[in-house]
């Protein structure tokens, strides 16, 4: 599809010359002979790109520009005439114009002004659509919950700030989002996010990934490598489990986070980076620290803003609105038209423990769509662990946090029974940590 581009000028000869130049590239191209039919023709053509004479009797380009920026168009605009002063440049410019081109113009001149100036505009207009693309992805910070509006305001207050955060939270509850959420509500939104999983890789491979090597550092190191933080300069490093690095690795870590300058692997030579440190962990890192198997300075460096994102089973109040928004989500995907979920299928939901917290809602939403048929999601479209659990309907004389302590009790006592009482085994049913679990029996008053 042909660009549209729009050009205003008070002589017809001129208008031709534009029209055929223009037109000859491959160019969609509408005329106007003055100010007032130029702004007529802005609002119906809705022109990519306009050209614009200075000189016109009844309203000069200047003029006609700063009314189309008065009613809130941000085209581009190529100023033309003959009378080009420097001053007359720069009075375009102060007003927002793209470019300033003087007559006679050479006509190769024109099209690789009018070429960049299109791809300018093309620029903003992905970076518009990825923009709100992001924001939409974000949504899933979103929540009613006080738990998640305590995390919400945290993160929004440290969002601007080089502090190190650290997030902590059981596997699925969203860590990684959150991440990318602080860093699009920083002021290094539009620089680089570069997620690190430090789970999974040797301890060789997981610090080339963070710091790089030099050519021939190891076997098979065959040329140089930027490692993440390298490449991340300006930007944002999330370090996804980061209890499980090893310990050398925690060192340079630890050095890195003090000095903000590392070596690549091989090399002699210290490297500085401007680059926020995101880390997140479903670990009990104060239990790694006091059995030795995590460095307690390392722990405080990046414990400067910690954030505990709430497991959904703690946040039920949120599942109706995060069902929709996957629902929403996966029908666009997958080309469906579903467009709710039915009420007893909504109890379900909101009765089931959810031990993979929003990763595994995500799951069961998107499994409901591509099985599913029709536009609302039914009982029979979730999978038999979510579509047998029990519907509890709690007392309406307890109070918000009455009932949220209820409910744990319920959970807790559940599990010790599965398990006949072994903590341990309870815990990990539970995706707690066995401390966690012994001050909730000793919070709740369990025998």
């Amino acid at each position: 599809m042909s660009n549209r581009i729009l050009i205003v000028d008070d002589e017809p000869f001129n208008l031709d010359l534009l029209e055929q130049e223009l037109t000859d590239r491959g160019y969609t191209i509408e005329r106007a002979n003055d100010g007032t039919e130029a702004l007529g023709k802005v609002e119906s053509f809705q022109p990519e790109l306009i050209l614009l004479d200075y000189q016109m009797p009844d309203m000069n380009g200047v003029e006609v520009l700063k009314e189309i920026r008065h009613r809130g168009n941000d085209t581009p605009v190529i100023m033309i005439t003959a009378y080009g002063t420097i001053e007359r440049a720069v009075e375009a410019m102060k007003e927002g114009a793209y470019d300033f081109i003087p007559k006679p113009f050479e006509p190769d001149y024109l099209g690789l002004v009018v070429q960049k100036a299109l791809e300018r505009q093309k620029l903003r207009r992905d970076v518009e659509i990825l923009s709100e693309e992001a924001s939409e992805r974000y949504r899933l910070v979103a929540g009613q919950s006080a738990q998640l509006g305590q995390a919400i305001e945290a993160a929004q207050k440290a969002a601007n700030s080089k502090s190190t955060v650290l997030l902590l939270g059981e596997s699925g509850t969203g860590k990684e989002i959150f991440a990318r959420a602080i860093h699009q509500w920083s002021d290094r939104r539009l620089t680089p996010f570069i997620a690190i999983n430090c789970v999974g890789l040797s301890r060789e491979l997981l610090e080339s990934e963070l710091f790089g090597h030099e050519k021939g550092a190891f076997t098979g190191a065959h040329q140089l490598k930027k490692g993440k933080m390298e490449l991340a300069h300006g930007g944002t490093v999330f370090l996804d489990e980061v209890g499980d690095i090893s310990a050398e690795l925690q060192t340079k870590l630890l050095r890195f986070l003090q000095e903000r300058e590392f070596e690549r692997v091989g090399g002699t030579k210290a490297i500085r980076v401007d680059v926020r440190v995101i880390a997140a962990t479903n670990r009990d890192l104060d239990r790694a620290v006091k059995e030795g198997r995590f460095r307690e300075d390392l722990y405080h460096r990046l414990n400067v803003i910690p954030i505990t994102l709430p497991p959904l089973r703690e946040r039920r109040e949120d599942i109706p609105a995060l069902s929709q928004f996957f629902l929403q989500r996966f029908s666009l995907e997958t080309k469906k038209g579903f467009t709710a979920i039915a009420d007893d299928a909504q109890e379900k939901l909101l009765a089931y423990d959810w031990p993979g917290n929003v990763r595994e809602l995500a799951n069961v939403i998107e499994r409901a769509v591509v099985l599913g048929q029709g536009s609302i999601v039914t009982l029979s479209d979730l999978p038999p662990r979510v579509a047998g659990a029990e519907t509890r309907t709690p007392s309406a004389s307890l109070s918000y946090h009455e009932a949220m302590e209820a409910h744990k009790r319920e959970l807790v006592l559940r599990a010790l029974e599965q398990t006949q009482g072994n903590r341990a085994a309870a815990a990990k049913a539970l995706g707690l940590h066995r401390t966690h679990l012994l001050k909730l029996i000793r919070s709740l008053g369990i025998e």
